[in-house]
């Protein structure tokens, strides 16, 4: 629910400006969320699902009603009818978002990654924005600051697929010509946790990142890490700064209630010692985000 709290508002300002949207998503329930606030808004809007029958008539109407700017798609829809033309570029934050067996991963975070760039490219659009996770790096020790040029070594199949799409927004750059915004975003969730202290990504600051990937004159193909202006930062955003992409928010803040709260750590546990927290220490195929002690939001 974190990233409703930044699209919501994103999507209204980008309507406000004229720009057509497409918003793609694994779950249908999160899109019915976003229909609700759309709905309450007043946004005239488009929708797809895998139940959808009448798909040619829907990317129409999204593509020749100038008062629809907003499309709402599961990416389990796929098939005939889908079309990106009439977009200007698309933010990919759909998939599954949790390390699972490859095999429950490969639909969705593989060739759903592949078909957006696909329906990208063969529909002119000029940028991808994906979101891409630190899970990407995730093997790398804390006691390393990471930049931007570091080669991928994922902390499993969900961060594999995130290196997937990376070197795939590269390859449609440099063959292709299609740019993209790879967002290796750390953790977007309120701070329960030691590690949060340096992972920590606002939602403001998610706000402010997202819409620089959107809105910067020219991208080519970027990295960029999707964190807070955080004392205990482990990464390196140097080589992105003409991104103008500068956080506000800070994690020390919290600081003094987490580690009162927070036990001794074991130096020997790459769940602790690595960026990708205990993605790193579990086995592949096997959930993590439980273990990542985030708060319950209401």
């Amino acid at each position: 629910y974190a990233k409703l709290e930044f699209l919501i508002p994103h999507l209204k300002e980008l309507v406000s400006e004229g720009h057509k949207s497409l918003v793609f998503s694994q779950f249908t329930g999160m899109l019915s969320i976003v229909r609700q606030h759309l709905d309450a808004a007043g946004i005239e809007y488009e929708y797809l699902d895998g139940q959808t029958r009448d798909r040619e008539a829907r990317v129409k109407a999204f593509q020749e009603n100038e008062d629809c700017r907003v499309f709402l798609i599961s990416l389990k829809a796929g098939g005939t009818g889908l079309n990106l033309t009439g977009a200007d570029m698309v933010v990919h934050f759909g998939s599954i978002v949790d390390e699972a067996p490859f095999e429950e991963l490969l639909g969705p975070n593989f060739i759903g990654a592949y078909n957006i760039w696909e329906a990208a490219y063969q529909h002119g659009l000029s940028r991808v924005v994906y979101a891409s996770s630190i899970h990407a790096v995730g093997m790398y020790p804390k006691t390393e600051c990471i930049g931007l040029d570091v080669p991928h070594r994922p902390d499993g199949f969900y961060g594999l697929a995130k290196c997937f799409a990376e070197d795939l927004g590269r390859m449609y750059w440099e063959k292709r010509g299609l740019e993209a915004v790879c967002l290796r975003i750390l953790s977007c969730a309120p701070v329960g946790n030691a590690r949060a202290l340096g992972s920590w990504l606002s939602d403001d600051d998610m706000v402010q990142l997202v819409t620089r990937a959107i809105d910067t004159p020219v991208a080519g193909f970027s990295i960029i890490y999707g964190v807070s202006n955080n004392d205990r930062s482990p990464v390196d955003n140097s080589g992105a700064a003409f991104l103008g992409y500068r956080p506000k928010d800070n994690a020390e803040q919290f600081a003094a209630r987490i580690l009162a709260e927070t036990g001794h750590h074991d130096p020997t546990d790459p769940g602790q010692m690595c960026h990708g927290g205990p993605f790193a220490s579990i086995p592949l195929g096997e959930g993590a985000k439980s273990l990542l002690n985030i708060p319950d939001e209401d």
